[in-house]
């Protein structure tokens, strides 16, 4: 197997599903699971020159419409260089085993038993405030993301501690750096505040990307 052709992507896909069996099959090369509000997943994305691949753990909130399911909060497999690990199609039987154990042991959030729904709120924070002490894009995405979750969810004590932290990053993110639609700081959080008030409309919300992205049989832990 050198390249990925569509028998490679099956045997692929297939392997590593078994490495993580608390995960289904939702599209090729991409393993997903649902807990309540977001999706968990493990992408294997492939390379552009078609004969290697990447490991990719991520989430995916379904509380705000989106085209495609994203990659937050990736973590992509790295080598014991900290780079990168490039996985050869052609090397995959020896190579997959050992790249799916590693996987699972650099994931911040479990790919066993499946994490709490604060648990990946506050993963959710610790990057966006990580982001902010590296000099990174602000977080707007990320702190949007673990307010309307934790609010789907039934956490308002998450709520409250999302709106803080929103409220202390937003100070200080450089406005040169923010969305080309970002208003004000208190703009943000009024609209942030008032979906998260409306928990019944975000499971509108999720309940629709649900059909549209075809997660129904996607297992919810």
């Amino acid at each position: 197997m050198t390249k990925s052709t569509a028998a490679t992507v099956r045997r692929v896909t297939s392997d590593w599903a078994g490495a993580f069996p608390a995960f289904d099959v939702w599209r090729k090369m991409h393993l997903l699971r649902r807990v309540g509000p977001v999706l968990q997943g493990i992408c294997l994305e492939r390379s552009t020159s078609g004969d290697e691949y990447f490991a990719t753990a991520h989430v995916h909130a379904l509380t705000s419409g989106f085209p495609v399911i994203s990659l937050m909060l990736n973590q992509r497999l790295l080598s014991s260089s900290g780079q990168p690990e490039h996985l050869r199609f052609a090397r995959h039987e020896a190579e997959f085993r050992s790249a799916a154990d590693r996987l699972n042991d650099q994931s911040k959030l479990s790919l066993g038993e499946a994490p709490s729904l604060g648990q990946i709120v506050r993963e959710y924070h610790s990057t966006a405030v990580d982001r902010q002490a590296k000099g990174h894009r602000p977080a707007v995405l990320e702190m949007r993301d673990s307010v309307l979750i934790a609010a789907a969810g039934g956490r308002k004590d998450l709520v409250e501690e999302g709106l803080r932290l929103a409220d202390e990053l937003a100070c200080v993110w450089p406005k040169s750096r923010l969305p080309l639609d970002w208003e004000s700081k208190e703009a943000w959080l009024e609209e942030l505040t008032s979906k998260a008030n409306d928990p019944d409309a975000l499971w509108e919300v999720v309940e629709g990307q649900i059909v549209k992205h075809k997660l129904e049989k996607v297992r919810v832990v």
